[in-house]
């Protein structure tokens, strides 16, 4: 089932009154974020929390804090994560905010259910299938120039998806769990490595854009860690759309920017690089709808494994390996043995995402067949547990016809999409929990900020494949007019006889589909809590020749076992940075994030355990 909830009619004379109410926010907006860098100290973070009445984790502290504000204010898990996005938005702005999209899962305590809202990007409604191929060479453009253009901006949906998701579940209203966010952009946050580094990898393109080296090359140069760092921009920007509602952000002056940015990419006068213009219009804007869809499911060792639908690739690649590996016992296997299948599944469900998975409003996906047993059971003959496969491996043919094993199907296809994303996981004090999704999909996004408005814009629409890439099939991931691109997002609930056990997902691009696997397996199958199965060395399989491993695999006897194999591994420094919560026993709460990647998450709960769990 997917329900649409449409964008509400414009208040009369909104437009009007936010034109004259927005130019002047943005001209009063202050000093240049140069003219805010002051030293001072990060605020702590702390990878794992337990306790009680609610939890957050995030890879950031201050969004963290927000999202605890909201609990300990009376809010529900809905609210902490929208506080929580909204903090980040200032402090990770290369990963998220209002300029990008996402998938938010919640778990309902009053009803049971776990429900889904698809806020992803989509294309202009004038997108053909050329989107990305060169008129006069007829050839696809190359990465960067696609991604730095505004041919690869989609409308925005993460406050569409906010409004909803408060609605819905929420408490408090948006305007009220803004203000956290207002507060932290208006007086700033302390820079980290990460967020220099970050900067750093994209001075080429920021300083071309003249808002954007306004805001994150103070001097000309990146911030110095240690340093505050405010977005007052960003600020006014939260504070008009607290007071005038979303409306103005998909229908008022907002879109107005937004659409002139895109149209007319506002390059530097120094800048010598060639950017496209996109399409995007403001009817596009205002016609964009967050969607409800049903949640993927997969029975998982007696756990029912809850995750995105398409156009995210998450829930049913997450849950035909699960599907997959169902038929080994992975927790009487050695460590070596145990990845080599998880590696192997993964490959397999990869092959046939990558052939069937796209938006389901514009392509056949068919999704049950995928999450079948049946199906999977198929793909299992095709697993060898002494040996790997030759990859990229072939698709299998989800035709609800199984019988034993089966050929695959033709065109072998590796998949090698990159990109940044962020997660955030919450719990309230009355079981409701939420797993959250958000990206502008490239660190940086497309690189281009609205002026006046302190927020990037995506390039979430190089997610389409720019030419087809299955041979003689059809490629159901193409670009097309109102399309959302395929995702890799996969933020994942996980009941144990219908009540809440664990909540996780993951930034990454294709790695997120192996970093949640991975996690639910070390969870699940290997014994390890939580942050033990966040923290553990991970190694990604998206059905391509080499599989990314970090440097505890490659640099040890672990790497030494899977390459006799036949793995081929190649050292990757990081791979993901998961949140997750889990429920222990008594409803007492365990957030988890990452200890060390991306500079380590932080995790909160609102009242913390006083003594350690027996």
């Amino acid at each position: 089932m997917a329900v649409r909830m449409t964008r509400r009619a414009a208040v009369v004379g909104l437009i009007g009154t936010l034109a004259v109410s927005g130019a002047g926010l943005a001209g009063a907006a202050g000093p240049a974020a140069a003219d805010h860098v002051k030293p001072s100290e990060p605020p702590p973070k702390m990878p794992v929390a337990t306790g009680h009445g609610g939890a957050v984790a995030t890879v950031d502290a201050d969004a963290t804090a927000a999202g605890l504000e909201m609990l300990r204010r009376g809010g529900t898990a809905a609210d902490a994560a929208v506080a929580a996005a909204a903090a980040l938005g200032v402090t990770e702005p290369f990963s998220s905010g209002i300029g990008g999209g996402g998938f938010f899962v919640h778990y309902d305590a009053r009803t049971g259910k776990v429900e889904t809202l698809d806020g992803r990007e989509t294309a202009p409604a004038s997108a053909t299938d050329q989107l990305f191929v060169d008129p006069d060479t007829e050839e696809p453009l190359g990465f960067l120039d696609a991604r730095v253009s505004g041919l690869s901006v989609g409308t925005p949906g993460s406050l569409a998806t906010w409004e909803e998701a408060l609605e819905r579940w929420g408490r408090h209203s948006l305007a009220r769990n803004l203000r956290p966010a207002v507060e932290l952009a208006e007086d700033g946050f302390v820079v980290d490595e990460t967020f220099r580094s970050q900067v750093e990898a994209n001075i080429a393109i920021f300083a071309d854009f003249p808002a954007t080296a306004e805001l994150y090359l103070p001097g000309g140069a990146p911030p110095a860690v240690g340093t505050t760092l405010t977005n007052p921009d960003l600020a006014d920007t939260y504070r008009v759309i607290a007071r005038h509602g979303v409306d103005v952000f998909y229908e008022g002056p907002i879109a107005d920017d937004i659409v002139a940015t895109v149209q007319e990419p506002p390059l530097g006068d120094d800048a010598t690089r060639v950017v496209r213009p996109g399409d995007l219009t403001t009817d596009d804007l205002a016609g964009y709808e967050v969607v409800e869809r049903d949640p993927t499911m997969v029975e998982y060792r007696g756990l029912q494994v809850y995750g995105m639908p398409p156009p995210s690739s998450g829930g049913s690649t997450v849950g035909e390996a699960l599907n997959i590996l169902e038929s080994f016992d992975l927790a009487a296997m050695d460590e070596a043995t145990a990845l080599h299948h998880y590696l192997e599944a993964s490959a397999l469900a990869f092959a046939d995402r990558n052939r069937y998975v796209g938006d389901p409003d514009a392509v056949d996906v068919p999704l049950e067949e995928l999450l079948s047993q049946g199906f999977a059971d198929e793909r299992v003959c095709l697993l060898d547990s002494a040996a790997a496969a030759v990859k990229p491996v072939a698709p299998g043919m989800p035709d609800g016809d199984y019988a034993g094993c089966a050929p695959a199907a033709a065109d072998a296809h590796a998949v090698d999409d990159a990109g940044s994303t962020t997660h955030l996981t919450t719990a309230d004090r009355w079981g409701n929990v939420v797993a959250y999704t958000l990206t502008i999909e490239q660190t940086g996004g497309s690189g281009i900020t609205v002026p006046g408005r302190g927020f990037l814009l995506n390039n979430e629409l190089t997610d389409f494949n720019f030419v087809p890439t299955q041979g003689s099939a059809p490629d159901p991931n193409l670009p097309g007019p109102n399309k959302r691109p395929r995702s890799s997002m996969a933020p994942t609930i996980v009941l144990d006889d219908g009540e809440p056990f664990l909540a996780v997902g993951s930034p990454g691009g294709a790695t997120i589909i192996g970093t949640v696997l991975q996690t639910l397996i070390n969870r699940i199958d290997r014994g390890m809590d939580l942050p033990g199965a966040i923290a553990a060395a991970r190694l990604t399989q998206p059905n391509s020749r080499n599989t990314s491993a970090e440097p505890a695999i490659t640099d040890g006897l672990l790497g030494d076992a899977l390459v006799g194999f036949g793995h081929t591994l190649v050292r990757t420094a990081e791979i993901g940075a998961a949140t997750g919560i889990e429920v222990l026993d008594r409803k007492l709460l365990q957030a988890a994030a990452e200890p060390v990647r991306r500079g380590g998450g932080s995790a909160g709960v609102l009242i913390p355990q006083r003594w350690p769990r027996p």
